[in-house]
């Protein structure tokens, strides 16, 4: 079987809808002779007539209406691909998946988040928690378009999009001891309190993992986590002290709930925020339009 060429189908429905052949190659600013000539040769190829030339009232054969359906179903498939096309175009629609460290989702989720979805209101967007290790997994796997880290490792099969300094700060309940240090605090100084530690598969515990090996010192916390809510409320509540971005701990840095004491950490004053996709592969639309977004909104990404 022969494919159905789609200026024979054209042809074919203009006659259906002008009846005669030359009011059809009229309206199609055609010559007759060429409508005639492509629907001979479909009808060759069919083995079967798809109009009646006699027939000026009902000129289309039962085969001729089945290709009639077959034409209308393929242009109105075609103008809804293309309404989705340029949906996409315009942004209207799309689908983004994005991996979020627990330190920064608070910022994402405030105010920027939801200024975006506003503006995008038929924009899918998923967002998974993951430490930094789990979200270049992720990256890997294809499974998300893009994710915001905290202290990740270089990896040389993704791309960073941006990158901002936010050094991982000690912080301490009001009163504690710490802050009447005159001088930065040192990491063995830490070592001598009770403290809480994030789950090393996170950017911070890389880099408290980092400090220990430089300084040839396991800390032993009194808390492991992987909820900076739970390292935010051990310190809030007095129970000891860890380590923590100023940003994720604004409000009670704010409130006088938690004090920032100087440290002496080349280490975690380098500590940045980084956007990262897999290398080679371009963003969609919607995921760029989402990152250049957050690139203008969220405090995380404002110092680039």
């Amino acid at each position: 079987m022969h494919k159905l060429p789609p200026r024979a189908l054209e042809y074919l429905n203009a006659i259906a809808r002008y009846k005669t052949l030359r009011k059809a190659a009229s309206r199609l600013n055609v010559d007759p002779s060429a409508v005639s000539r492509l629907l001979s040769q479909l009808e060759a190829n069919l083995l079967l007539p798809v109009w009646d030339r006699t027939n000026n009232r009902n000129p289309i054969t039962p085969a001729g209406e089945e290709l009639l359906q077959y034409y209308r179903k393929m242009n109105a498939s075609e103008q809804a691909t293309l309404s989705r096309i340029d949906d996409m175009l315009n942004l209207r629609t799309g689908e983004v998946r994005i991996a979020v460290g627990e330190g920064i989702i608070g910022d994402l989720i405030s105010s920027s988040l939801q200024s975006f979805l506003k503006k995008h209101k038929d924009i899918q967007l998923t967002v998974e928690m993951a430490g930094a290790q789990d979200a270049v997994n992720l990256l890997q796997e294809e499974h998300i378009d893009f994710a915001l880290t905290y202290a990740s490792a270089n990896h040389p099969k993704l791309h960073c999009h941006l990158e901002t300094t936010h050094p991982l700060e000690l912080i301490v309940p009001p009163g504690h001891a710490l802050t009447l240090y005159k001088e930065p605090v040192t990491f063995d100084s830490v070592a001598e309190y009770p403290i809480a530690l994030i789950d090393k598969s996170t950017g911070m515990g890389r880099l408290v993992s980092l400090m220990e090996e430089v300084n040839h010192l396991k800390l032993v916390p009194r808390l492991r986590t992987n909820s900076v809510s739970a390292l935010t409320n051990f310190v809030v509540s007095g129970l000891g002290i860890t380590f923590m971005p100023l940003l994720t701990v604004r409000e009670e840095i704010k409130g006088k709930r938690i004090v920032v004491v100087s440290m002496d950490s080349t280490i975690f004053s380098q500590a940045k925020v980084r956007v990262l996709s897999l290398e080679g592969r371009e963003l969609t639309l919607a995921a760029q339009a989402l990152l250049d977004h957050l690139s203008e909104t969220m405090m995380f990404l404002a110092n680039h």
